[in-house]
């Protein structure tokens, strides 16, 4: 039923230019990781090195811009997001045509989609939230989920198929774009944005993402909700660069089976986002995701278990299919939740803060499990994040004692 609903002309606009720049992502799916490994030989220090630097750096790049976007009309920033990363992005490939591409350019060009990513999902959110009705949002979001999986499932073994046949640069190019389809998509949404009224002096440095962390901290279940999921992404994405090290070079998996690997699974993503909706209609926002949230923990320690041919490739993608099917149910649920609970004048510097926040502990994680590889090696360290994993579900929120949604939490100072 909800899956049929229209949700109006502008969503549609909205929700083609995320499926086109989704696309262009997922195609580029580990492009840079790759282009380290096979390009410039990176081994797995490096391949760590250039995730974590590009995430932190462009963290902190991102501190001012959660309160900068916070007073500005949305859509204006989320093209010039998507146009800085279009930019961003095309100098990877004029760099190779030059033969002057390096390690240090692949950083700088991470860093700056970093930022830009961050800046584009605070603005994002705030503007779906003004766009689509309270009712609708769950609807909204289980359609914005089930893209990102099914553009996962196509996008990667289109993507490293075509590097084999056409080189490095091809899925780099197509994912930069991806980004200006999706500026052109947004603008076409047209119809005029309020700019939102200035509760206070603009505040263009850190103090200003500051309000948003403290309102998250101050919230009875946002705050326990932030700590777990920025915690559980980081030790999910903490050992990527290790597995693609590990199959990529000593089990010896080519491109298109690495790629394969891991878009075949994505079909539980779409499961997972279309089952969203009756499970909460069934049995309650609240128990649908504390029970998804704690079975998406259990998969990846199967992933230190990977060995070569096919019986490895069997084993990846029964734990991914497992893992992205609790993750397509409870994305889906908690985006909702987060939406549903953050005040409206608060929305954007709360989700530049949880951004920041998940993309600098992933970064801080990856580095260290880089560094905890070289010691106990990619395997180990693979099998350690996945104990580490097996804790997380303590932190999600027991109990469902968040202000109601007539009652909103009381505002921080200002």
């Amino acid at each position: 039923m909800g899956a049929k609903r229209s949700l109006g002309r502008s969503f549609g606009w909205l929700w083609a230019a995320y499926a086109v720049s989704a696309f262009g992502t997922r195609l580029a799916f580990d492009a840079f990781p790759m282009i380290a490994i096979l390009v410039l030989h990176a081994g797995p220090a490096e391949v760590s090195v250039l995730a974590a630097a590009g995430l932190a750096v462009g963290a902190v790049v991102a501190v001012p811009l959660g309160p900068w976007v916070e007073f500005r009309r949305k859509r204006p920033v989320m093209v010039a997001m998507d146009l800085a990363r279009f930019v961003a992005l095309m100098s990877l490939p004029a760099a190779y045509a030059l033969g002057r591409l390096g390690f240090a350019q692949l950083v700088v060009v991470s860093v700056i989609v970093a930022a830009a990513d961050i800046a584009f999902r605070a603005a994002s959110g705030a503007y779906l939230k003004s766009l689509v009705p309270p009712r609708d949002l769950l609807v909204a979001n289980g359609r914005f989920e089930s893209t990102t999986w099914t553009t996962t499932l196509i996008g990667p073994p289109l993507g490293t198929t075509a590097i084999g046949l056409l080189g490095p640069m091809v899925t780099v190019v197509a994912d930069a774009v991806s980004y200006l389809l999706s500026a052109a998509g947004i603008r076409a949404i047209g119809g005029g944005e309020p700019r939102p009224a200035r509760t206070a002096a603009p505040r263009l440095r850190a103090g200003g993402l500051l309000e948003g962390w403290r309102y998250l901290l101050a919230h009875p279940t946002l705050r326990p909700l932030l700590f777990n999921t920025v915690l559980v992404n980081a030790l999910i994405m903490a050992p990527a660069p290790l597995l693609a090290v590990l199959m990529l070079g000593r089990l010896g998996f080519a491109p298109w089976q690495y790629g394969l690997a891991f878009a075949v699974p994505c079909v539980g993503g779409m499961i997972g986002s279309r089952l969203a909706g009756p499970l909460v209609a069934r049995f309650g926002q609240r128990k649908v995701m504390l029970a998804s949230g704690t079975l998406r923990a259990c998969w990846p320690l199967g992933l230190a278990f990977v060995g070569p041919g096919v019986a490895g490739m069997v084993l990846v993608m029964a734990v991914e299919l497992g893992l992205i099917t609790c993750i397509g149910v409870f994305n889906t649920v908690y985006a909702t939740y987060r939406l549903e609970h953050t005040a409206t004048d608060q929305v954007a510097r709360a989700l530049s803060a949880w951004t920041v926040t998940a993309k600098a502990a992933t970064a801080a994680l990856t580095g260290l499990w880089g560094l905890l590889a070289g010691i106990t090696g990619p395997r180990t360290a693979i099998a350690l994040a996945g104990l580490f994993l097996l804790a997380t579900p303590f932190l999600l929120p027991r109990h469902d004692n968040a202000p109601s949604r007539e009652r909103k939490p009381a505002p921080v100072a200002t």
